[in-house]
């Protein structure tokens, strides 16, 4: 009997595979745990829909992750700290303080996604990493002066 995978399976397959399998399996298992379904022309029409949507919606995903890519790499952050001699700041500039910023010019970035290479103890000029999507990053560039 064959059968379209939902779910991954170790010893069948990945999701959207056709198998074939004993019918046994298929119907006392794979089909009542909804882990596969019976490989009609139907499902199959439904699977092949299924995979066009997806791939459609990575590409829109993919295209605005570009798209912002380009606007944060326009961007240029300058933040203002209270430093003592020879431009050492009190603390430090955090990804919390760039997400911050981010979102006071509008752009909505998760503090989470903003890298730095090391931490920003000093004035000087420093490039961030913004990891916008598995495929694109973006790098900014942040200047730090002294209040």
């Amino acid at each position: 009997m064959k059968v379209i995978l939902n779910e991954n399976i170790e010893t069948l397959g990945h999701i959207g595979d056709i198998v074939k399998v004993a019918p046994g399996y298929a119907r006392n298992y794979l089909l009542p745990k909804k882990l596969a379904v019976p490989a009609t022309e139907k499902n199959a029409k439904a699977l092949e829909h299924a995979k066009r949507q997806m791939a459609y919606k990575k590409n829109k995903a993919l295209e605005s992750a570009k798209m912002l890519a380009e606007k944060l790499g326009a961007q240029a952050i300058t933040l203002t700290h209270k430093c003592g001699e020879e431009g050492k700041l009190f603390g430090s500039v955090t990804n919390m303080e760039i997400a911050a910023f981010l979102r006071d010019k509008g752009f909505e970035i998760d503090r989470k996604k903003i890298v730095l290479e090391d931490a920003i103890k000093h004035t000087g000029d420093f490039t961030a990493t913004v990891k916008i999507h598995p495929e694109v990053t973006a790098t900014i560039k942040v200047t730090v002066s002294a209040a």
